[in-house]
């Protein structure tokens, strides 16, 4: 799923809008001050957030979220349910 548009909120939050239309907001505070998250202690900085080429989210040249684990997290579907394609097939022997 690509992301077409997106805003930083405060506490590490950010809006974000799909391709397909859908819309919601993800808490992105539990990631705040781990390995390259680190960058986001600075409120500026994750406020910097911008659009990258493939449409995931993108801080500085640090940073980037994959698109479709976003999507799963603000419509609560797992890849499977957007993938069908993923989902295990039962083995008959």
């Amino acid at each position: 799923m690509k992301i077409i548009a997106l805003e930083p909120l405060p506490a590490h939050r950010l809006w974000l809008r799909f391709a397909d239309g859908t819309e919601g907001t993800v808490d992105l505070s539990g990631e705040v001050g781990e390995g390259v998250f680190a960058l986001w202690r600075d409120p500026v900085a994750f406020a910097a957030v911008r659009l990258g080429e493939a449409g995931q989210p993108v801080w500085s040249d640090q940073v980037d979220l994959c698109p479709d684990t976003l999507y799963c997290k603000v419509t609560g579907r797992t890849p499977a349910d957007i993938y069908p394609a993923l989902a295990s097939h039962a083995v008959h022997a």
